[in-house]
This record gives C-alpha cells, sequence and structure tokens, in this order.
C-alpha cells in the first residue's frame, strides 16, 4: 500500500476531528430518547465551574467537562437557506401535518452524512419535535414561507414564520462560556453532589439559542 505524507496524513487527522465533533455535537439531534437538553444563561464562572440560570428560573452549578464539545449558533436568515441545505427545525405539528417552526439550525457541511436526518419528538417546546432533512425547495406564500424537509422515512412542510429563530451552526470555544452568555446543553451528565457535568453545548452568539 502506498505510503502517506506528512501533509496527507495531517489532513487526514484534521477530517476525522471533525467527524468525531460533529457526532458528539449532535448526537442528541439524530436520538430524541436522549435526556433533556438545559437552558439557560451564564450567571458567573470560575475556572471550569458555571452557575447558570435556566430557562425556569432556577439555578444550577455546571461542571464543564475536560473533553467537553462547544459550538456557536450564530444568526442567519431564510435567504442563507437554499435547496439540499441540511437543517435541524424544532416546531409543532399543526392539523395539517405540517410543522410550525420556531427555530431552524444550519448545520455545518461537515455535519452531512454524520448527523442522522430523522424526525421524532423534542423537548424544546410543549408537543414539539425536530426534524432534521435536506431543503427540497422553498415557496413563499401568503403568511410566510415553507420549506420541503426531506428526511430517510418521509419528509415535512415547514411553516417559517416572522418569528422563526434561524441561526447557523459554527465553531466555538470554552473562551465563549462567560457571564451573560446564553447555553443549551445538549449532553450531560448529573453528579453525585447534585451538579451538571456538560458534556456537549451551543452558545448562543448574539442571540440565545432558539431550539
Amino acid at each position: 500500500m502506498r505510503s502517506m505524507n506528512m501533509k496527507q496524513w495531517v489532513a487526514r487527522g484534521a477530517t476525522f476531528s471533525i467527524a468525531l465533533a460533529a457526532v458528539a455535537l449532535m448526537a442528541d439531534s439524530a436520538n430524541a430518547q436522549q435526556p433533556a437538553r438545559i437552558r439557560g444563561e451564564i450567571t458567573k464562572t470560575d475556572g471550569s465551574m458555571m452557575s447558570l440560570k435556566t430557562r425556569d428560573g432556577a439555578m444550577l452549578d455546571v461542571k464543564l467537562a475536560d473533553d467537553a464539545r462547544v459550538a456557536a449558533l450564530v444568526k442567519a436568515t431564510l435567504a442563507d437557506i437554499k435547496p439540499d441545505t441540511f437543517i435541524g427545525v424544532a416546531g409543532v405539528p399543526e392539523a395539517d401535518g405540517s410543522i410550525k417552526a420556531y427555530s431552524i439550525h444550519i448545520f455545518l457541511p461537515a455535519q452531512r452524512g454524520v448527523v442522522a436526518d430523522r424526525h421524532g419528538p423534542w423537548d424544546g417546546k410543549p408537543n414539539s419535535t425536530m426534524t432534521n432533512g435536506y431543503v427540497a425547495n422553498t415557496v413563499t406564500v401568503k403568511d410566510g414561507d415553507t420549506l420541503m424537509v426531506k428526511y430517510k422515512e418521509g419528509e415535512k412542510k415547514v411553516v417559517v414564520t416572522k418569528d422563526t429563530v434561524i441561526a447557523a451552526v459554527a465553531p466555538g470555544n470554552k473562551d465563549e462560556l462567560k457571564a451573560g452568555t446564553p447555553i443549551i446543553i445538549m449532553q450531560s451528565d448529573k453528579q453525585p453532589d447534585g451538579t451538571v457535568l456538560a458534556k456537549n453545548l451551543y452558545v448562543g452568539r448574539g442571540a440565545a439559542p432558539g431550539m
């Protein structure tokens, strides 16, 4: 077998690292049976410890895992969503079978084929769902826009309104975890002392994560 030079080894390692990060960051979107996500705002940090005010007003002590994965969600618009864009849609089912989206996030290119395209229950709002899929087309209608989103087992019509929060996934880092920063912890473990060990999380860069 032909040996690889140093540049090829570095490139291969970088690609592998990106794939591993994508798996860790988004595995929960592909598996709705994961424990509930934790949403809130950082009020204080001390080394690897954070005080978090959760969405329901409770205070929670969070420890950041040594190998924690941090990604960011940055503002985006409907214009950034084009045919074949891989997106995640958090929304509430309508009577006609469509999904009224309250949040849409655009996946990183490296997450294509790593994050499962699927549809299932979600914990962002009562009776909400998460649909990961590929945009087939976009149609502008009287009261907003609709997207046809296809996933492995079917497709959903997604209704986008003026209130739908649209964001794009971007690389993040632990330095962004500061007081006043909104976050969503996607994967965590409850510790015996009552704290939470955060393993994967999103930082809201410029806006609170909508999902």
